[in-house]
């Protein structure tokens, strides 16, 4: 994190601890220039955003079984690294740290939604406006009911564990093998939903689509969906901090 915090706002952190450690005053390292004289405590609106994104090859990770780990994090999680999206506001810092960390965020396509009942209501309006934004949703029953409350129309896709018969279709594991699905929200509960829950993520895992496992993330990924240029711009750390000093002269 130190690193991260130290690109973001172009303060050498390290350095800074270590002449404090090393018995300097803060004011005797704000005028080395190792601090800048201004705090934290007020930003300038026009002050990028940065996010840091963990990079979870859950592909690389096995259960003693030889099958892909859940996606969910646990105690057999190994963070291969971070990425950091950095832009002018927070939607396009997020949607650099996807593109950076995974596969990115989907345009246009299909959205599966499966969600806890806790998480009904407040995946509502997110899956609205990717639905305005052209996306085709599809859902498992219960979520469907919800968002048809709303006015949302979703397609009913079976579970991966229920029975299956020629009438029936494909249940969305199958969708998702077959590249018809291009990004899943999922939030996890229960034992019941548990089975479902892990065969969705590993198989989304596997093709390579884009996941969100929590509403917080979903807000994100439509915010970053409606504010993204179709070619990101690129600055450079330097660049950013010249911009930095020239602001505070």
């Amino acid at each position: 994190t130190v690193p991260f915090v130290s690109k973001a706002l172009g303060i050498q952190l390290a350095r800074a601890a270590a002449l404090v450690m090393a018995g300097s005053s803060i004011r005797d390292v704000i005028e080395k220039g190792v601090l800048p004289e201004k705090d934290g405590r007020r930003v300038p609106l026009d002050a990028p955003v940065a996010v840091k994104e963990a990079v979870l090859p859950f592909k690389r990770f096995r259960t003693p079984a030889g099958d892909i780990v859940d996606s969910i994090l646990g105690p057999e999680m190994r963070s291969t690294g971070e990425v950091m999206g950095i832009d002018s506001n927070f939607p396009r810092a997020f949607a650099k740290s996807q593109d950076a960390a995974y596969v990115g965020l989907p345009l246009s396509g299909t959205v599966f939604v499966s969600v806890a009942d806790r998480d009904k209501r407040s995946v509502v309006f997110p899956v609205l406006r990717l639905s305005q934004l052209g996306f085709t949703i599809l859902a498992t029953e219960g979520t469907a009911e919800t968002l048809a409350r709303y006015g949302i129309t979703a397609t009913v896709i079976r579970k991966h564990t229920e029975a299956s018969g020629d009438s029936e279709g494909p249940s969305i594991v199958d969708l998702i093998h077959q590249g018809k699905v291009d990004m899943v929200i999922n939030t996890p509960r229960g034992r019941s939903a548990r089975a479902d829950g892990y065969e969705i993520r590993t198989a989304t895992v596997a093709e390579d689509k884009a996941l969100f496992t929590t509403i917080a993330q979903v807000g994100a990924a439509v915010a970053s969906m409606e504010d993204r240029p179709s070619v990101p711009s690129v600055t450079s750390l330097q660049s950013y901090a010249e911009a930095r000093a020239q602001a505070a002269q």
